[in-house]
This record gives C-alpha cells, sequence and structure tokens, in this order.
C-alpha cells in the first residue's frame, strides 16, 4: 500500500482497512486504522494496528494465539534532511521518526516494521506458565513429574564445600 504525498489533502487522509500480511506468525488479517497528515515537508502517520498471532510459548513450547493492538506514531521526514549533515546521532526523542524518498511513502513497510517490534521477546502463554521438567520433558501445566529438582551437576559437585 503505497500513498503519494503530494496527493495527502490539507485536512488529512484516513485508512481504514484489512490487510492480508505474508506471515508464519500473523493469521488473521491486519486491521488498519490510520490518520496521515501533511505539514510542510512532515508526514505523520498516527492510529493503530490490530492482528492475531500465533506465538510458541517460550516456557513450555506450546502454540498460543495472541490478539496485538499496536499504537502507531511515525513522523517521516524528507531524507534530503539527512544529506545536509555527516553526522546524526538518533535521539530518544527521535525513535519514531523515518525518512521517505521522492513522492512516495510505503505503509506496508510501517506495517511490517510495527508488528515486528511488537511482538513479544519472550512470550508467554500465561503469566502463570510452568514450563517444562529440564530432565523428563514433561509439561507442567498438564501434569506433574517426580523429577528431582536437587539434582546437581557432577562436575559441581566439588563446589558443596565451599557452602558448608
Amino acid at each position: 500500500m503505497k500513498i503519494l504525498i503530494s496527493e495527502i489533502p490539507d485536512e488529512g487522509l484516513d485508512i481504514e482497512n484489512d490487510e492480508n500480511l505474508d506471515s508464519d506468525i500473523i493469521r488473521s488479517p491486519i486491521r488498519i486504522s490510520l490518520r496521515v497528515e501533511k505539514v510542510g515537508t512532515e508526514v505523520m502517520i498516527r492510529g493503530n494496528l490490530t492482528a492475531e498471532a500465533e506465538l510458541q510459548c517460550s516456557r513450555c513450547l506450546n502454540n498460543f494465539h495472541n490478539v496485538l493492538t499496536i499504537p502507531v506514531n511515525v513522523v517521516y521526514h524528507p531524507v534530503d534532511e539527512l544529506r545536509e549533515e555527516e553526522h546524526h546521532e538518533v535521539a530518544a526523542d527521535e525513535l519514531d521518526m523515518d525518512f521517505y524518498t521522492g513522492d512516495e511513502l510505503d505503509i506496508q513497510t510501517l506495517i511490517n516494521e510495527q508488528i515486528v517490534l511488537a511482538l513479544p521477546m519472550k512470550p508467554l502463554c500465561s503469566d502463570t506458565c510452568k514450563g517444562i521438567c529440564p530432565q523428563c520433558g514433561k509439561d507442567l501445566n498438564v501434569e506433574n513429574c517426580d523429577c528431582s529438582r536437587h539434582a546437581i551437576d557432577q562436575r559441581l559437585e566439588v563446589l558443596k564445600k565451599f557452602i558448608s
């Protein structure tokens, strides 16, 4: 989905759409609700993205569904602004800033970036997930196991004398 910057009306542009994303994680169409405004050479995009993701729990390794509601607040500047400076250090308040070239802005790239940034680093099916037993591999959310939780690696056994 591309927007021609020169065709953005003075009152702004509303984008309400369902978009399919070719992804192994996102299972449903992404609900796009964005407001695009142009102020001088800046293009501001605000709104929300909603998608259903199929993730794998980091503790029990089971797949689960999670609805992602992603706020979008990005300001685009012409890339020519960067060419004026030899070096540019990104400040904390510039993390929601991006650049465009020419008269075309690709919204699909923005959507992909926002979804990747919103995915949890360590997805959990629930906060109380017990995970799997490191010895027998049983899912501790489904059944308990009789494995000893206090087994010490034989190579570290010699360190016990320092504790006593």
